[in-house]
């Protein structure tokens, strides 16, 4: 249990519970096309690969203008923003269902432009609700919400698309959202963004901070560029029926459950280890997949390897941000935030263009390999750094 930061603050829980539902909301409705992907694509009439491209034009507005907005709206206490982000939030999807496919990317572009602010103000205020002491587990806190978008969100939204339409899946999700800005609004302090102990990084390095930037960059994108083409891989390679694909999602999202719990146990006590470990078990289910996607036994049980490892990935990364960041951690999620989302776009766009030459298997082979290199980098990171320091010291006592 997370106590609250002073005796009259007995409203901080709740507060923390409507920021992870907003949290959910937000992944949610970002990567939801990946789960109605022919749905959508067969209701307006256009491509697998320009449905992917709703994902891609989501990421890149998000990556885009993460820090800009960040930086226009840093004076506005955290109640009033975070209020109005979902508001938005939940206006543009509203309105992106009504129409077709350009009114549908044009509402996700808007939704996009609240998320990108969002995800740079979340961590900190939620953090700044607390104690210092309890700062790693209201930020994981919000963090399982949007980790837990992927495990639950996206499949249950998935099974309500195809019982009762695409259009209603989006509409059940900024619901959601509304209950979430109607929770903040009412319980979330009204703090500024310079007020208290998480406007800056406990343990401030800047090149821990930019090797977690770099390493998430990439493994982002190796994710995505196989995620997004997980309905099509699981009923043409693995021959899986609808209802079995259905299945296979709860399997991923029961096992996220226990990725979710594992990332702020070793978040806490084993940091390396928690930023590693996802890092390895993505790397072999993409590539494993690749192998064995016809092998029904074997392609649940990567599912549910993947499964377990995908929600660590931003909780961990994130509260190491909130730890090693060299400035505000407004600034430090917002380049977290923007990273992030160039990691999904990028790799829905690099699926996009490998799956009409490589197909279906050449695009898990991709995402596998390029998780390979992500895992290269941080494991060679600090010892780079080593080296270059002992080799550069000589030369700074002499001078």
């Amino acid at each position: 249990m997370i106590e609250a930061r002073t005796s009259n603050s007995g409203g901080h829980v709740p507060a923390l519970a409507a920021m992870m539902v907003a949290a959910f909301c937000y992944l949610t409705v970002e990567t939801l096309p990946v789960g109605l992907l022919p749905d959508i694509a067969g209701d307006l009439d256009v491509s697998l690969s320009a449905v992917g491209l709703l994902v891609t034009g989501y990421g890149l507005t998000v990556a885009i203008f993460s820090v800009p907005l960040t930086h226009l709206v840093s004076r506005i206490p955290r109640r009033y923003l975070i209020t109005g982000l979902l508001a938005l939030f939940v206006v543009a999807t509203g309105v992106s269902v009504l129409g077709g496919y350009w009114l549908l990317l044009g509402g996700r572009v808007v939704t996009a432009l609240s998320q990108a602010v969002f995800w740079s103000v979340a961590a900190p205020a939620a953090a700044a609700l607390f104690p210092p002491q309890a700062r790693g587990r209201a930020v994981a806190a919000v963090f399982g919400g949007s980790s837990l978008a992927p495990v639950l969100g996206v499949p249950a939204a998935t099974w309500l698309g195809q019982q009762a339409g695409w259009r209603t899946a989006f509409l059940a999700v900024a619901g959601l959202a509304l209950i979430a800005m109607v929770g903040v609004a009412v319980l979330l302090p009204t703090t500024a963004p310079q007020d208290g102990h998480a406007s800056a990084g406990a343990a401030p390095d800047a090149r821990a901070f930019w090797l977690l930037i770099t390493v998430t960059g990439i493994a982002i994108t190796g994710v995505f560029t196989a995620y997004t083409y997980l309905i099509p891989f699981l009923t043409e390679i693995g021959g899986f029926s609808a209802s079995a694909v259905s299945a296979l999602l709860l399997v991923f999202g029961a096992a996220g459950l226990g990725g979710v719990a594992i990332s702020g146990y070793l978040a806490d006590r084993r940091p390396r280890l928690a930023v590693l470990l996802p890092m390895v078990l993505l790397a072999v289910s993409l590539l494993g997949l690749h192998l064995v996607g016809a092998h029904p036994a074997a392609v649940v049980a990567l599912v549910a390897l993947w499964g377990f490892a995908i929600p660590q990935v931003p909780t961990t990364m994130q509260s190491r941000v909130l730890v090693v960041a060299p400035g505000s951690t407004d600034v430090g999620s917002a380049m977290m935030g923007s990273v992030f989302n160039l990691g999904i776009a990028g790799g829905a766009l690099l699926g996009g263009v490998l799956l009409p030459h490589a197909g279906l298997r050449g695009v898990f082979l991709t995402g596998g390999l390029v998780l390979v290199a992500a895992l290269a980098v941080l494991v060679a990171g600090p010892a780079v750094t080593r080296r270059r320091d002992r080799r550069d010291t000589p030369a700074t006592v002499a001078s």
